[in-house]
C-alpha cells in the first residue's frame, strides 16, 4: 500500500509541475488512475486489517482485547467541555475522576 501512495504523490507532483495544456491533461489522467489504485490498496488494507482483528476478537485473548477497545472508545468520546479538576493535598492538579473522588 505504501508503494501505491508514494507513486500517487510522485504523479501528482509530476502534475503541478506540468506547464502545457495537454501535459497537464496526460498527467491528470494519469493521476486519476494511481489515485484510484491507491484508493483500492487502502481498503484492502483496511478490510485485512480489520479481519485480523475480529479474529483476535473471538479467541480467548481477545476477549480481553474488546474490554480495552470499549475503554479507549469511552475516553475518545468523552465531552471536554466538563472537565473538572482540582487541587490536591500537594498542591499538585487533579484530573482523574477517580483521584479527584479519593480527595
Amino acid at each position: 500500500m505504501k508503494e501505491k501512495v508514494k507513486e500517487k504523490q510522485n504523479v501528482y507532483a509530476s502534475l503541478c509541475d506540468s506547464t502545457s495544456d495537454e501535459e497537464k491533461e496526460v498527467r491528470e489522467a494519469r493521476y486519476k488512475v494511481t489515485k484510484k489504485l491507491a484508493k483500492k490498496a487502502a481498503t484492502i488494507a483496511k478490510n485485512n486489517a480489520r479481519e485480523r482483528l475480529y479474529q483476535k476478537l473471538e479467541t480467548k485473548e481477545g476477549k480481553k482485547e474488546v474490554f480495552k477497545l470499549a475503554r479507549v472508545r469511552e475516553k475518545k468520546i468523552r465531552d471536554l467541555r466538563n472537565v473538572r479538576c482540582i487541587r490536591g493535598e500537594d498542591d499538585k492538579i487533579l484530573v482523574e475522576e477517580t483521584k479527584i473522588r479519593e480527595r
